[in-house]
């Protein structure tokens, strides 16, 4: 393995962890708009808080890790991106702020109609968000991000029916993985109640992603053809892993097995976050332009992985340890006065 090919997999696995970590917190989102009326949801929006409150800031250190390490090891790839996408980028990046500012204000907030407001814009910033970044995962998948700068569309890169699939399916991933980390959350907080309500809606998301993801093999193959050929070929075993992972959690949640199912589930997304790389392998934009070809000179590539290596000895014992704290946190089904 190369200097580009290690730093194209820390960077992949970065992305991966912030699609099954952050990606949680946005689903909690989804659920939190979708929770019922103020004083009915809230032992459900209670719940969402306490658990994604102490971690959903750290969670966005993998987004800025790869941003920086495609910025610095891939210039020609980052500032094809940035430039061809940047609609939907700057959108993701305005419902980031937004989502994590009413989420801040919503629970220092004590009249109710301050709260409805900073709930409203943090739940719909949390189905908007995700759906623009699968949006610029779509673009650059189905071949419409070429390299330079704003050398592509700059609304069909993202307005298309790869990119729509890839925006649906992100916001029903995401709501997928928050509604099963949330049955374990809720039985941990003595609800059994909410965990039986959170199962149905976790059984319900993966029926209903599943079948998003089964229509999508036919736009796919319309609209992306070199992408399906991939996942169809190379990528295939990935593939079919994550639907044997898929049906396995399924099956742990119609039999309440709610710690084990976290592990199926997060295994499940990440087999599809890897079978993307490998089925488009060594092109890292489609058709043409190859991980090396975007790839900065030798020096660079391999001062970032020394970067990358001493940071990561920094950086994920603590994450490690907030989330062991995050779990051990007593909840609280009432706001104190």
């Amino acid at each position: 393995m190369d200097a580009a090919q290690a730093l194209l997999a820390a960077m992949w696995l970065g992305l991966t962890l912030y699609a099954l970590l952050g990606g949680a917190d946005f689903g909690g989102g989804v659920w939190d708009l979708l929770a019922g009326r103020s004083r009915a949801g809230m032992p459900q929006r209670r719940l969402i808080e306490h658990s994604i409150g102490p971690v959903w800031e750290a969670n966005h250190v993998w987004l800025i890790f790869v941003l920086v390490v495609l910025w610095t090891g891939f210039p020609l790839a980052f500032a094809s991106v940035m430039s061809t996408l940047y609609i939907p980028l700057t959108l993701a990046a305005l419902g980031i702020i937004a989502r994590g500012a009413a989420f801040a204000f919503r629970k220092t907030s004590t009249e109710l109609w301050q709260q409805r407001l900073f709930g409203g814009a943090f739940a719909l910033s949390s189905v908007f968000t995700p759906f623009f970044l699968g949006t610029v995962a779509g673009g650059i998948a189905s071949g419409r991000v070429p390299p330079g700068l704003a050398a592509g569309d700059l609304v069909r890169s993202w307005v298309n029916p790869t990119s729509l699939l890839g925006g649906v399916l992100a916001v029903g991933v995401c709501a997928y993985l928050a509604a099963t980390y949330l049955c374990d959350d809720a039985v941990r907080a003595r609800s059994p109640d909410m965990a039986e309500g959170f199962r149905r809606r976790a059984l319900a998301t993966a029926v209903l992603v599943g079948a998003v993801a089964l229509g999508g093999i036919a736009v796919l193959r319309w609209d992306a053809p070199l992408l399906f050929r991939g996942l169809t070929g190379r990528a295939l075993p990935l593939i079919v892993a994550s639907a044997v992972l898929g049906l396995v959690s399924i099956a742990l949640l119609w039999w309440r097995r709610y710690l084990l199912v976290r592990g199926t589930a997060v295994l499940a997304v990440a087999a599809v976050m890897w079978g993307w790389p490998v089925a488009q392998y060594p092109a890292m934009l489609p058709p043409s332009l190859t991980y090396l070809d975007a790839a900065a000179q030798p020096v660079v590539l391999t001062t970032t992985l020394a970067v990358a290596a001493v940071g990561a000895l920094l950086v994920l014992p603590s994450i490690a340890w907030l989330f062991l704290l995050q779990r051990r946190m007593p909840y609280e089904p009432e706001r104190p006065a």
